[in-house]
């Protein structure tokens, strides 16, 4: 409502310099009179204020001056036309509304928060924490992964984003809402030797990325 009369504020405002500038030929100020006088009206029904009657020039009638009857008949002119005008904003609000729905369904607009408190696994190692979205039924990952690194001390790598392991899936749209199943997959890639037990320092590797194990959490 506020938003509202503002803007009528705003126009009534530009229109009175207008009429006083007196640049305006006749036919024209004749037409801004009806204007501002049609939105002064309007802004007083929806504010649930007294409808001001008026003649055909925007003029305010005098009921000292004019009868009974005239004055009934230029009150059922006066309250039709806003009603008109205000079932003339609402269609075009809900046309509005309407299309801003299309283009809400038509675009991607949902996503998936993922906040990763701890990873439980004995490892040994050094690992990598993948997680990504997956559709079990035509076999694909549909996103791509989110990756933490994850050290054999239990942390994650990069110390300082401890507590701060957060990730969002987006992109999620229509589409992916009417898949039947979409599964969040976790894969954790253990980093460093070929063997766990490769004690021979002729032998020892580092550095190689080995898979270690899979989970998964399905939603249908």
């Amino acid at each position: 409502m506020f938003r509202s009369v503002r803007h009528m504020i705003y126009d009534l405002i530009e229109w009175r310099s207008q009429i006083l500038s007196g640049t305006l030929p006749q036919d024209e100020l004749k037409e801004l009179k009806k204007k501002v006088t049609a939105k002064i009206d309007y802004g007083n029904r929806i504010l649930d204020l007294d409808l001001v009657v008026r003649d055909e020039d925007g003029n305010i009638l005098d009921p000292e001056q004019t009868s009974t009857i005239s004055l009934f008949r230029a009150h059922e002119i006066a309250s039709k036309q806003v009603e008109e005008r205000l079932q003339e904003e609402k269609s075009q609000k809900q046309n509005i509304d309407i299309n801003r729905q299309a283009k809400f369904a038509a675009t991607p607009s949902f996503a998936l928060f993922v906040n990763l408190k701890n990873v439980v696994c004995k490892i040994g190692e050094d690992a990598e924490v993948l997680m990504s979205l997956y559709d079990p039924l035509e076999s694909k990952f549909i996103s791509e992964n989110y990756l933490v690194r994850w050290s054999s001390c239990g942390l994650p790598k990069d110390i300082d984003r401890l507590h701060n392991l957060r990730a969002v899936f987006t992109d999620l749209g229509s589409k992916d809402l009417k898949r039947e199943k979409i599964s969040f997959v976790c894969q954790i890639v253990r980093v460093g030797r070929m063997e766990l037990r490769d004690n021979n320092t002729r032998k020892l590797t580092s550095g190689l990325r080995r898979p270690f194990g899979v989970a998964g959490n399905s939603a249908g």
